[in-house]
């Protein structure tokens, strides 16, 4: 069908937040262990970190890391994970039925992100543990030298302090899964407590809340609203989690999740501010969405597994494999954040390797690509300057689950310095192309330089150890006449369009 929209540097909402593109790394599965840490890995730096799948983090444009939960923070003994290896404790996580090796700890993982170009976002274990040892952490990761804890860091080999600016007070702390999960209240007094800590020690972090662990939760919309009225003097953001999958075979309002997750904000948002207007305040309380992705719980059953599993080192946990589908889900996700760049603060893709993840990678073997690393690998590359929103009629698609969705989902970015736009947009009819006319009168004389489409006729397209680079990026079909852009968007299929001033 046909759609039509108008770019204008007017339509603006911000500029490009680039904590958009944030990961996750949580000791979950194969995430840290084989994943981005394997000392006998033929790729392997001195540090055991292997090499391969550095250069894909690097590739995929990650700004911001998550770490090390999670669930898993929940039960988390910081000490447990610094000094010499060999004297490092061997202990059972309760978050995933695991075995930790604590092989790899905070200052191992904090080097890690300095090589690959990763700004650290830390989450500090609220469930189990409480004020003094979130203030210990504090002060052995920033501390100058000459108290205790900074003055064991020193004696680890690190004598200048991390200066870790990103933490995230606790995980998911309403759900009845977590170690030490708590009402709001509970959750509220104690965040407050540990903020104004924080915040004494120095007043420039960046405090993260923890919001409801997902908007079905009960207690949503309440929770955010109890906490914020205890923590908003003292925190600078609040978490959002989500994650998708098709329920009963529905395809149809799989491809059109970003619309909730659109809502999802807005409902946070809203009630951030309704907080703020009660307190007469003028600050600003913004989003950390820092667990986001397509993930197929259903298909895990993963109470049963928690419960019946072997106890091991580094199980193959929640290891999706993602189609070309999931890759324009993924995408129009992307697109969602940038809508918001105003409001959504940090954005986490959960995770980063192996467990939920655009990387995989074989023990020992080789790593690669899965397909949704691509979207986000082009959208962190080319979205640049100010984020503008689409004028237009973007043509229309009924779901059972969302009612009636734009089919052409879409957002643009304008670096008026270089004088390059680009386009990302996702047909989100299963069935339906859409012949898509773009009117870009307002920048002038332009150059189509790319376009790039991500998806592929047979929607359940995977790539693998053998098979790559099954679904990778392709040229796209469109033609730029006057200051009329043409293009084509096969059903189902994600886009990253790039024009630059001629």
């Amino acid at each position: 069908m046909p759609v039509t929209s108008t770019i204008d540097p007017a339509f603006s909402v911000g500029l490009v937040n680039p904590w958009l593109f944030g990961t996750f790394v949580e000791h979950l599965g194969r995430c840290v262990y084989t994943g981005i840490y394997e000392p006998t890995h033929p790729s392997a730096d001195e540090d055991g970190f292997r090499g391969d799948v550095a250069a894909l983090v690097r590739e995929l444009g990650a700004t911001v890391v998550r770490y090390p939960g999670g669930n898993f923070v929940s039960n988390y003994r910081w000490e447990d994970g610094v000094g010499p290896r060999a004297s490092r404790p061997r202990v059972f996580d309760l978050a995933w039925r695991s075995i930790e090796t604590n092989q790899v700890g905070t200052d191992d993982f904090l080097a890690w992100c300095t090589r690959v170009g990763l700004e650290p976002m830390l989450a500090v274990n609220l469930g189990n543990r409480g004020l003094a040892e979130a203030v210990d952490y504090l002060e052995y990761v920033n501390g100058a030298p000459g108290t205790r804890y900074a003055d064991q860091r020193v004696g680890n080999g690190h004598v200048k302090p991390w200066g870790v600016r990103l933490w995230c007070l606790g995980n998911e702390m309403d759900g009845p899964w977590q170690i030490g999960h708590k009402t709001p209240v509970e959750y509220a007094r104690l965040a407050q407590e540990v903020a104004h800590a924080y915040k004494t020690f120095d007043p420039d972090l960046q405090l993260v809340a923890c919001g409801s662990s997902n908007p079905a939760m009960p207690t949503f919309g309440d929770w955010e609203r109890i906490v914020l009225e205890h923590c908003f003097d003292d925190v600078d953001l609040i978490s959002a989690h989500v994650y998708y999958e098709p329920i009963g075979g529905d395809d149809v309002s799989f491809l059109a999740v970003s619309a909730h997750m659109d809502r999802y904000i807005r409902d946070v948002v809203s009630t951030a501010d309704h907080v703020a207007a009660k307190r007469h305040s003028q600050k600003r309380i913004n989003i950390s969405f820092d667990e986001w992705n397509v993930w197929f719980a259903a298909r895990h059953a993963e109470k049963e597994v928690e419960q019946t599993a072997e106890v091991t080192e580094a199980p193959a946990l929640i290891q999706d494999v993602y189609t070309a589908l999931d890759a324009v889900v993924v995408g129009s996700l992307l697109i969602t954040l940038l809508r918001h760049t105003d409001r959504v603060g940090v954005a986490c893709q959960a995770q980063l390797v192996n467990a939920i993840a655009p990387i995989l990678t074989v023990p020992g073997g080789a790593a690669w690509r899965q397909t949704i690393f691509h979207p986000f690998a082009l959208t962190a590359k080319y979205a640049r300057g100010t984020v503008l929103m689409l004028g237009g009629d973007h043509g229309q698609v009924d779901t059972p689950a969302h009612g009636a969705v734009e089919q052409v989902w879409a957002v643009a970015t304008h670096d008026a310095q270089s004088g390059e736009l680009a386009i990302f947009a996702a047909n989100r009819s299963l069935t339906d192309p859409a012949s898509w006319t773009v009117r870009l009168g307002a920048f002038g004389e332009l150059r189509l330089v790319e376009h790039l489409v991500v998806g592929d006729e047979d929607h359940s397209a995977v790539n693998s150890e053998d098979f790559p680079d099954r679904v990778v990026p392709k040229a796209g079909v469109s033609a730029l006449a006057g200051d009329q852009l043409s293009v084509t968007l096969p059903p189902a299929s994600w886009h990253c369009i790039r024009l630059a001033s001629r």
